[in-house]
């Protein structure tokens, strides 16, 4: 299995809808790990780390969002996996 990492900025109506929380909930579903947090310009940042089709699907769900989300892009940038993390948290 092959292993990757994913560092996305997610904008659009993406804070105050629980966004955190539900990509969180994602990446320990798919046994992703890594971290998200809220950036100050108002988008979504975070980076997944995991095996290929797990990390593609919490990055698949950062294009949707929870309910009362409305995303307008995902701003992925793929980079070497560096089994950075342990678990996964909000930030």
């Amino acid at each position: 299995m092959t292993k990757i990492r994913a560092h996305v900025y997610i904008s659009g109506r993406v804070q105050g809808v629980y966004f955190r929380q539900n990509t969180k909930n994602q990446a320990l579903h798919q046994k992703v790990t890594g971290w998200v947090r809220n950036l100050d310009d108002g988008r979504v940042e975070a980076v997944f780390e995991g095996e290929d089709t797990p990390v593609r699907a919490v990055v698949d769900f950062c294009s949707v969002g929870p309910q009362g989300a409305s995303v307008t892009a995902v701003d992925t940038i793929w980079e070497p996996y560096q089994a950075e993390f342990q678990s996964f948290e909000i930030l």
